[in-house]
């Protein structure tokens, strides 16, 4: 009773500030209304790794009403009208041929048991109709997704029984080579390539997925990946938190003809509000980011965009994108720049919403196609315990 009074406050706390704000600015009052209609979907958000080093993932010892110490908590998510959102389960490479496997599976518990905790503000979601379903109720979807495949212990068994327990997306690398794909940082010379991109069993874990109906997701993995990716897989991908290589040259952003083929293929790329990502230094604002979007708008169209604010996963946030709660500001910015109120709500999330459907009716085309059960090479899942 005692949290439910508090999120009361804090929502009038809101309504009276947003009424306020809106009247001072017309961008902003539009934003508001168009995020009332159109669920904002976020494609990253490292909440559950938080919970993980703050708590030790005891959520019975941390209230989301009243937590500070994070970029996410359920005020700033109500005044943020964040509509639904892929929680990261995160664990580091260095788990890699240890315990990843079990890491992961606390991860994914500690966003289920979020969701039973806080039912008033969580829906547990795992499709389309679920998201469109939470947000007509007022409540935020909560997805998962997958940030690395160190996680699977080069598993197509655990694959499919993490799309079982609810995950919807998988990072294909994390910032480390797995035993089948190259990361990112192969594309800067720090670390050499071991696959020339995806190796045979990567290809099969792509198959794999699209017969789940589970996203792929091209953030932290190299070029050679994002094309191989792009040109097997039956289902559109995601960039779940990446931004644009022409604004800012970082081997973690996408290149223009990487952005074309995600046009071509039906995919979307959700942009990262990492500083880092965003103006490749330490500072930027809200208008660098908007430069993003309006990039990635320019070479290949607003259907392709989204929002991967990378939120409690990064050190450094715009100046006015401190946490959730602020995320409105970049739909006004938009609005000010003259995108019109559809390409708006596709970035918000309609674009989104095509590519989940859109891997479903892959999944349900494949419906007859048996599990994979051919294994990685035993020499090469073990290289890594190499000597």
């Amino acid at each position: 009773m005692v949290s439910k009074v508090i999120s009361a406050a804090y929502l009038t706390l809101w309504i009276s500030s947003s009424v306020f704000t809106s009247a001072q600015d017309p961008y902003m009052t539009r934003a508001l209304e168009l995020m009332s209609k159109t669920p904002l979907i976020d494609g990253h958000n490292d909440l559950p790794w938080q919970l993980r080093l703050q708590f030790n993932n005891e959520l019975n010892k941390v209230d989301l009403n009243t937590l500070e110490t994070t970029h996410t908590n359920i005020p700033k998510i109500k005044a943020g009208r964040l509509g639904a959102q892929f929680w990261s389960a995160y664990v580091p490479c260095e788990s890699q041929y240890k315990d990843a496997v079990r890491q992961t599976l606390e991860q994914i518990d500690v966003v289920h048991r979020m969701c039973e905790k806080y039912p008033e503000t969580f829906m547990f979601a795992t499709s389309s109709q679920d998201i469109m379903e939470a947000f007509n109720t007022n409540r935020t979807a909560s997805l998962i997704g997958v940030e690395g495949g160190h996680s699977l212990d080069s598993s197509l068994a655990t694959l499919r029984t993490m799309y079982h327990l609810g995950v919807r997306y998988l990072t294909l690398t994390h910032s480390c080579n797995t035993p089948w794909a190259d990361n990112w940082l192969v594309d800067t010379g720090s670390e050499p390539s071991q696959h020339n991109g995806l190796s045979t069993f990567g290809k099969q874990l792509i198959l794999e997925m699209n017969r789940l109906g589970m996203l792929i997701d091209l953030a932290h993995v190299t070029e050679a990946v994002m094309n191989q990716v792009l040109d097997m897989s039956q289902a559109p991908v995601i960039f779940s938190h990446s931004s644009a290589y022409s604004v800012c040259p970082h081997k973690r952003n996408v290149p223009d003809d990487v952005l074309l083929k995600v046009n071509q293929t039906g995919g979307i790329v959700m942009v990262n509000f990492y500083n880092d990502y965003v103006t490749c230094s330490k500072t930027a604002k809200i208008s660098n980011v908007a430069d993003h979007f309006d990039h990635i708008k320019k070479v290949a169209g607003a259907g392709i965009i989204g929002f991967g604010g990378d939120y409690d996963g990064v050190t450094r946030l715009p100046e006015g994108l401190e946490d959730v709660s602020k995320v409105p500001k970049v739909v006004a910015e938009l609005l000010r720049r003259g995108w019109t109120d559809e390409e708006v709500n596709a970035a918000l999330g309609n674009n989104l919403l095509r590519v989940l459907s859109q891997a479903e009716k892959v999944r349900d085309a494949l419906k007859e196609t048996r599990p994979d059960d051919v294994p990685i090479p035993y020499d090469e899942h073990s290289s890594g315990l190499r000597v």
